[in-house]
């Protein structure tokens, strides 16, 4: 029995150290591409808006950009317009390897939304460059379906994680965005290493560049007490339920578009122009581009209590109307700011009522609350992790089932009131034709 014993304990380990030296290596690579990549993307970010604030005259071009870009997409990229949700599709279903042509042309598709004014963010552009360059090792190690799922997952983790300077969240996100309620372990360790890498391998880049990610600080944060939390889960409904708004609205334009005009360069150049007249005549250069100047100073000071709902109007324009970029730095701005309004009626500090906006907003559109936990911590220190695990989970179950990502799945169901759940393994997408064909109780 002794022998059995011993040779069963230490084959199993021995059995594990193969399956960690591939991992290890195929994580490390993704991590390598993913972080070398948004290293460039961050420095090509830098250019344009300082360009864009230097000759505040491009805005005036930004229709023909986007005509320009959504043009470039109509002939080369058709398939891979579909961004993120290509990459969540084609984790849960694995079909062809996803075209390489998706990392530059999402990288020059944002950099000239940015350049030229149009409101969006950078998470797509790197979660996108992250999946295709990772999803190539396909075929340089001929991968198997299960090994292919992971490798996606990982490039996902990677590119968020080197675009924000956040290996915890960045690794998680990449587990938790593709289906509400399930998180996929068989990918935990790809996931974290790549995560790991891309996020060291983006900041040497970085520090060779002369780039760096933006500081945010919460100089104070209060002792845990009944009044705080109660108040930053009030807020964190708010939170929810603007992530909710902004989702739906953001698909609700983007579907009416496409509708009305089927021709996808015409709808950035209409876009375009309404959005660059509103920036020019009304003055509003503070809603457009990344924004970070204006999250930075809802830390520090009282703004204006409608600027989470100038951004919102302008990043749903946007992305709407079919303009490159991705949704959660536009998301972390009405989230700060948001938060930066709500603090003197909820009596909490305004820099912890901006911190935790600006991770729960977040976590309500993506359905992603540990992620927006931890990213909180690793950006506002651990002091602030018990009030933005409750502003994140108060916003998760406030935004119902809907997102910002219309491929994600339903794994779980957040809540089971009022009505039926809907099934497993439904896309967000999918929802509304769901709920139009279900018949009511006790219907026969």
């Amino acid at each position: 029995m002794a022998p059995s014993f011993l040779s069963r304990h230490i084959d199993e380990p021995l059995r594990l150290l193969p399956y960690m030296a591939k991992w290890l290596l195929l994580a490390v690579a993704v991590g390598l591409l993913s972080g070398s990549a948004s290293a460039f993307f961050l420095f090509a970010l830098d250019w344009a808006t300082g360009t864009r604030i230097a000759h505040r005259w491009l805005i005036a071009l930004l229709p023909l950009a986007g005509f320009g870009v959504a043009w470039l997409y109509l002939r080369f990229g058709s398939a891979v317009e579909a961004g993120n949700n290509l990459l969540i599709d084609a984790i849960h279903d694995p079909k062809k390897v996803i075209p390489l042509r998706m990392a530059p042309l999402v990288l020059g598709g944002t950099v000239v939304s940015h350049l030229f004014g149009a409101s969006v963010g950078r998470e797509g552009t790197a979660v996108q460059m992250g999946g295709a360059l990772a999803d190539q090792l396909t075929h340089v190690f001929r991968l198997q379906h299960e090994d292919r799922r992971i490798v996606l997952m990982a490039g996902i983790s990677a590119g968020f994680a080197s675009v924000f300077g956040t290996p915890l969240a960045g690794a998680i996100f990449g587990l938790e965005v593709l289906a509400i309620g399930r998180l996929r372990y068989d990918a935990l360790l790809a996931c974290l290493v790549a995560a790991v890498a891309g996020d060291q391998v983006c900041l040497l880049w970085s520090h060779l560049l002369g780039i760096h990610h933006t500081h945010y600080a919460i100089a104070f944060v209060p002792a845990l007490a009944a009044w705080p939390l109660a108040a930053v889960a009030i807020a964190g409904a708010l939170f929810g339920l603007a992530g909710k708004l902004f989702a739906d609205c953001t698909h609700a334009l983007s579907g009416w578009m496409k509708r009305r005009i089927p021709y996808g360069p015409l709808r950035a150049l209409l876009g375009g122009i309404v959005v660059a007249a509103c920036a020019l005549a009304l003055g509003a250069d503070r809603y457009i581009g990344l924004g970070i100047p204006t999250i930075q100073a809802a830390f520090t000071q009282p703004l204006a209590p409608w600027d989470f709902a100038g951004k919102m109007a302008f990043t749903i324009a946007s992305l709407g109307s079919g303009f490159k970029g991705g949704e959660v730095t536009p998301l972390f701005y009405i989230g700060a700011t948001l938060g930066n309004a709500l603090a003197p009626l909820l009596h909490l500090p305004v820099a912890l009522l901006a911190g935790v906006g600006f991770v729960a907003v977040f976590a309500g559109a993506a359905n992603t609350p540990i992620a927006s936990t931890l990213m909180a911590i690793e950006l506002f220190g651990a002091d602030v992790g018990v009030y933005a695990a409750v502003g994140c989970v108060l916003a998760y179950l406030f935004s119902g089932h809907t997102g910002i990502y219309r491929a994600q799945r339903i794994g779980q169901a957040k809540h089971r009131w009022r009505a039926a759940p809907p099934p497993a393994d439904t896309r967000l997408a999918d929802l509304a034709d769901l709920a139009a064909h279900r018949q009511p109780p006790g219907t026969p």
